[in-house]
């Protein structure tokens, strides 16, 4: 049943409480599934692998069928609408062009006593990029997680999706996995693809890092895998928050909120708003667009379980909420959107006026939609070049700009205690009680 609820210390924290039950802490059951998995996969290779997708997928596959071929890749081309396969190339243009913007160079200084100093920045060797298939396949996330990847200069880039009964992948998925620039990709779903990725096997080669959403399973998986190969993140459900006033048209704010709680019974669908008048005409528009839309039972779910409609006192207490909840998609609808946008401390995406519709970023304006979520916002970032490159420290020191610095080294060494490191810089100056040069 969709209220207007009061924006207060008790009914913020029940919605905090609620939010909670989403993460990935809440599934003891499924995670000793996926632990099972992951050390079968590890010890066992490719058949454990190829047992899992028997098991789950039930498509019987080898090391000859475990990989797309080219073949099937020009199949997938002849079942994609034309101009669909143009709307991908259209995207990828401008995804793109927005990810070159945060290419970083390698930098080096000279010190006037002649140490130079430098950080190196270099991409990562090979990442692997999972891809729900089914009716969970989003051709969008491929471009999102391959094309900052490909603009860090990733050598490899394996792509994991699952196949069919009958062995076959979804063609939208694979046009947009060949537009991206995908390298290989390889016919494994669930937390047994994580795994293959993760601990290599005899077909699959080990990733350097994991990206990409997925089911329970999969985000379990990525959680557990942590520490052998980098990820992302551990993704949550889907969510929005709406900042509205007055001026707020509810009807385009109800269809914002919908598009979010169309993606799973665990999206979250929030409005924060000053104006009660509002909110009880985003309800009043979301029960009319409810009797039409054809998901409706998933969002209905979504907005019992997990949709909020908040009436604040002022503006600056709704902006204090929505940096409390750090929403992963937050659209600004007031009268002054620039303005408020400046006060937000914490979003993974900020959709600024009107006209800044969530799905914009979603499919065609530029920057990543893989997102912080579950209130991660307030330390994570969206997916990005710099996931997928690495900065490595570069120091050279003459002997005369050793020689200015080495007492005070020597002296912070044996501030805690590490004599051998102090040696390590006396020895340059004969100044070792320890040994004899040989």
């Amino acid at each position: 049943m969709m209220a207007i609820e009061k924006l207060s210390a008790e009914s913020f924290e029940k919605m905090q409480r609620e939010l909670l039950k989403r993460s990935t802490d809440s599934y003891p059951e499924e995670e000793k599934i996926v632990a099972d998995i992951l050390g079968d996969v590890r010890k066992n290779g490719d058949a454990a692998l190829f047992e899992y997708e028997r098991r789950f997928d039930r498509c019987e596959l080898t090391a000859d069928t475990l990989y797309v071929s080219d073949e099937e890749i020009e199949e997938a081309y002849r079942a994609v609408p034309e101009e669909l396969t143009r709307i991908f190339r259209r995207a990828i243009g401008r995804i793109r062009h927005f990810h070159e913007q945060q290419r970083q160079k390698s930098w080096f200084m000279t010190e006037e006593s002649g140490m130079v100093l430098g950080q190196r920045v270099t991409p990562l060797e090979r990442v692997g990029v999972y891809v729900p298939g089914g009716k969970a396949a989003y051709p969008s996330s491929v471009l999102m997680n391959v094309i900052p990847a490909q603009v860090a200069g990733v050598r490899e880039i394996l792509m994991c999706t699952p196949p069919g009964k009958d062995g076959k992948v979804t063609p939208t998925t694979l046009v947009a996995a060949r537009e991206a620039g995908v390298t290989r990709i390889v016919k494994a779903g669930g937390a047994q693809a994580i795994a293959a990725m993760a601990y290599g096997t005899e077909s699959v080669p080990k990733v350097d890092k994991i990206t990409g959403p997925g089911n329970i399973f999969v985000a379990l998986a990525k959680r557990a895998v942590y520490g052998h190969v980098s990820i992302d993140s551990v993704a949550g459900p889907s969510e929005i928050t709406v900042l509205a006033d007055e001026t707020a048209d509810p009807h385009e704010v109800a269809a914002d909120l919908l598009s979010q709680a169309e993606h799973d019974e665990l999206a979250s669908a929030i409005l924060v708003t000053t104006s009660e008048a509002v909110a009880g005409a985003v309800i009043r528009e979301i029960e009319a667009y409810l009797r039409t839309l054809e998901r409706r039972a998933i969002i209905e779910k979504s907005l019992e379980n997990f949709g909020h409609f908040f009436v604040a006192e002022t503006l600056e207490e709704a902006v204090e909420a929505v940096n409390a909840i750090a929403p992963e998609h937050l659209e600004i609808v007031t009268k002054e959107p620039f303005l408020v946008m400046t006060k937000i401390r914490n979003a993974g995406a900020i959709f600024v006026g009107a006209h800044s519709s969530e799905p914009l970023g979603d499919y065609f304006a530029g920057p990543n939609h893989v997102l912080p979520t579950n209130g991660t916002a307030r330390f994570f970032s969206a997916l990005s070049v710099d996931d997928f490159i690495k900065k490595t420290s570069i120091i050279y020191s003459s002997r005369e700009a050793l020689d200015s610095l080495h007492t005070d080294i020597v002296a912070f060494a044996k501030a805690e205690s590490l004599t051998a490191h102090a040696n390590s810089v006396q020895v340059r100056f004969g100044e070792d009680e320890h040994g004899t040069r040989a």
